[in-house]
């Protein structure tokens, strides 16, 4: 994308600038903080999108494929979200059932 208002689609959970965790209870901080990142992530990256699509319709924009990719990362990021949520509560239920 030619756009510079583009975040990377990964955000804080891809490459190396991940935290790491320690494998101890003290690491659940970081997970959170992660999450909250890709939250934050996931926000701008629907954001650059409206913002495009509105350079689009007024025909500020001069490329129509910077906002086809834009859209299309902030679909994926948000599909990829909800699975995260999905899976959690999954796992919180699971839990749940065994401690009954």
């Amino acid at each position: 994308m030619t756009d510079a208002l583009a975040p990377s689609l990964l955000g804080p959970l891809g490459g190396a600038a991940a935290p790491a965790t320690t494998g101890t209870a003290g690491g659940g901080g970081d997970f959170g903080a992660a999450i909250a990142g890709a939250v934050d992530n996931l926000q701008a990256l629907q954001a650059t999108s409206d913002a495009l699509a509105v350079r689009a319709v007024t025909g500020d924009l001069d490329d129509v494929h910077d906002y086809t990719i834009a859209s299309a990362q902030s679909s994926m990021a948000f599909e990829l979200t909800a699975a995260i949520r999905n899976k959690a509560v999954d796992a919180f239920t699971e839990i749940m059932r065994m401690q009954a």
